[in-house]
């Protein structure tokens, strides 16, 4: 039997939606708003879920203070009010779309688990925009 558990977590952030490859006309009529080179920010809501068999000896699929710090470690403290584009290395190359930071939470924290769970990201960037990502 499998059980799904899940943690909320929040970070606010700022960034850029565009392509340095195009010029700012391209990238504004594909991007509009979100192009906008002073940036902007949004307050990202993250549920991270984790699937797994339940341990006869806990009771957990994972313990949640585990998941918790897990969470800071990689998220929170990387991602919390910072310029994603300037400031988190992992955009230094790559688009900061919503999709693309759902994939690289999921990257940062994958590798923190143990291998037989698996792992679930939803992120939204806005109270009705959000993407989920489990992996390939």
């Amino acid at each position: 039997m499998k059980v799904k558990v899940s943690r909320k977590a929040h970070f606010n952030a700022a960034h850029r939606l565009y392509r340095k490859d195009w010029d700012f006309k391209k990238n504004d009529a594909v991007f509009g708003k979100c192009n906008n080179p002073n940036f902007h920010g949004h307050n990202y809501e993250l549920i991270v879920s984790v699937t797994g068999k339940i341990d006869p000896d806990t009771g957990y699929v994972i313990d949640m203070k585990v998941l918790k710090d897990i969470i800071k470690a990689e998220v929170e403290e990387a991602f919390d009010h910072k310029n994603l584009n300037l400031e988190v290395p992992e955009f230094k190359d790559l688009n900061p779309t919503a999709e693309n930071i759902a994939v690289v939470i999921y990257n940062k924290i994958k590798p923190k688990l143990d291998n037989k769970l698996e792992l679930e990201i939803t992120l939204y960037e806005t109270p009705r925009n959000f993407v989920t990502y489990f992996g390939e």
